[in-house]
């Protein structure tokens, strides 16, 4: 092989290995959150507690340990509930996506996502084939959800990380509740794990 080729072809690998680097994750679930909020993750940073968090934006100290509060929550629910899987910090990744909307329709700081109707078309939540979520799991093995970014009200953001990990502390503990409750369109809602 020629010296040109043999370094083209490291260049290349060595850049395939540093975004896995920069992202802690494999690339499939980076390419469902982008496509899922039209955003581009560019910020990768631990919480305090070690769950990997990807943002369109650098997220505030107050954030971070708003998903940690969150996790603590969800994972001592869990316990309590005989859940044992998955409730170390480092499991989780979170996404902070650019909101959709600031605002729902009381009027309430609500930043939430904008994502496609689904099996949601029809419903209440139907806005004209998509409907607004405060999060959204991604893939559940990785741990992974989306949420909005917010600038106050950091009780929502620790709320939504213990209701979507809701859905995967089920995942990978008691598959039969997981389908059970692993959309709300049919109704039902959170906290699933009481």
């Amino acid at each position: 092989m020629s010296k040109k080729l043999l370094l083209y072809i490291w260049t290349s690998l060595f850049a395939i290995g540093l975004s896995q680097i920069v992202f802690g994750q494999d690339q499939r679930v980076l390419r469902e959150a982008e496509r899922i909020t039209g955003d581009r993750f560019t910020v990768s940073v631990k919480t305090p507690k070690g769950a990997n968090v990807y943002a369109v934006s650098k997220p505030s100290a107050t954030v971070l340990n708003a998903i940690d509060m969150g996790l603590t929550d969800l994972f001592a629910v869990a316990r309590k509930n005989k859940y044992y899987n998955r409730l170390n910090y480092s499991d989780y990744s979170v996404y902070i996506a650019n909101a959709d909307r600031l605002k729902d329709s009381q009027g309430q700081y609500s930043p939430d996502i904008a994502i496609g109707a689904a099996q949601y078309a029809g419903s209440v939540y139907d806005q004209g084939g998509y409907i607004y979520a405060a999060g959204m799991v991604i893939a559940n093995d990785p741990c992974s959800f989306v949420i909005a970014e917010h600038t106050k009200n950091f009780e929502r953001v620790s709320n939504v990380v213990r209701y979507e990990g809701e859905h995967l502390v089920l995942y990978h503990n008691d598959r039969r509740r997981y389908e059970a409750t692993k959309d709300h369109s049919k109704g039902g809602g959170h906290p699933i794990l009481q």
